[in-house]
């Protein structure tokens, strides 16, 4: 069995889990700061695997109408409306509301510019595409009993819903939610990085439809090194929330997959903020188990024996 249970410190999944000259580990990065809420993503998701529609739920006062990654949303963007963050200018503001034009790709004009009507500096959308972390280390794979879900040669995670049997231990399992069961069936489904395209030498679908290259596909190690720019970019340019969520190796699941530019906390996108691989303990407690059991049937033989006598 692969080493899935070792914490923290770097690990290639895809040599970890037998495959031999593997190619680069291939992820996701997503820029939160160029996301225009398009659902572009969603809808070639959908598109392209077959996934049945979610239906029109407008959930109350937004303009997200999944509200959540589930079965039959791979894709999830969010729309976080909030007040402009304390201590931050007006200007500052009106920078942050200027979407892609002012955080480096071409484009939309800010809200107002050039329209007559006043741009407003109180508030700020934040938007994100969500998806399937295919972390380092995947509680999801530990539980699975039926091996439905396995790592690819690409370093993703993957369910085989043909041999799921609906248990749902790997929902329980992920850290950030992200496994659903469909209600006609009860199988698990989520994310598979289309891999399916991947083999194909393909970008998934999600990346070739965002026309903002706010999801952006390649080698992890890559697509790293690219985000820390971007975040030295944007501090430079006078925003200082922006961090990284999800791309370093030594947190609490070994690093994602799929990982983040936020402009806010991770709570505010509906992210822990420190996810831990749930299934970290069970080595320990299996060691726990198997001496306690050996010790009680030490004793019982011991009783056994004394009886004899």
């Amino acid at each position: 069995m692969p080493h899935a249970n070792a914490l923290y410190g770097p690990l290639d999944p895809a040599p970890d889990a037998g495959y031999v000259d593997a190619p680069p580990r291939m992820g996701f990065f997503t820029d939160t700061s160029v996301c225009i809420g398009c659902k572009a993503c969603e809808v070639a998701c959908k598109e392209w695997n077959g996934v049945p529609q979610s239906g029109l739920d407008l959930l109350g006062m937004s303009y997200d109408n999944t509200g959540a990654l589930t079965a039959n949303s791979w894709r999830h963007v969010a729309f976080v409306e909030q007040p402009r963050p304390s201590g931050s200018s007006p200007a500052a503001a009106a920078r942050m509301s200027g979407g892609p034009e002012f955080l480096g790709m071409p484009g939309a004009q800010p809200p107002g510019r050039g329209t007559g009507v006043e741009e407003r500096t109180d508030f700020r959308w934040l938007m994100m595409s969500d998806v399937c972390k295919h972390c380092t280390h995947a509680a999801c794979l530990d539980v699975c009993p039926t091996g439905s879900l396995f790592r690819t040669e690409f370093g993703t995670v993957v369910v085989q819903e043909d041999i799921c049997n609906g248990c749902g231990y790997c929902i329980s399992a992920c850290p950030y939610g992200v496994i659903d069961q469909r209600k006609d069936d009860g199988r698990a489904w989520k994310c598979t990085l289309c891999y399916d395209r991947l083999g194909a030498g393909q970008t998934p679908a999600c990346a070739q439809a965002c026309p903002t290259e706010s999801i952006q596909y390649g080698p992890l190690d890559e697509l790293r090194e690219r985000a820390a720019a971007r975040v030295e970019v944007l501090h430079e340019r006078g925003v200082p929330e922006a961090r990284l969520y999800g791309h370093d190796p030594n947190d609490g699941v070994g690093g994602d997959g799929a990982f983040f530019l936020l402009l806010d906390e991770p709570e505010v996108y509906g992210l822990p903020p420190d996810p831990v691989v749930t299934t970290r303990d069970l080595p320990a407690m299996w060691k726990r188990a198997g001496l306690a059991a050996m010790t009680m049937a030490v004793a019982t033989a011991v009783a056994f024996l004394g009886r004899r006598q």
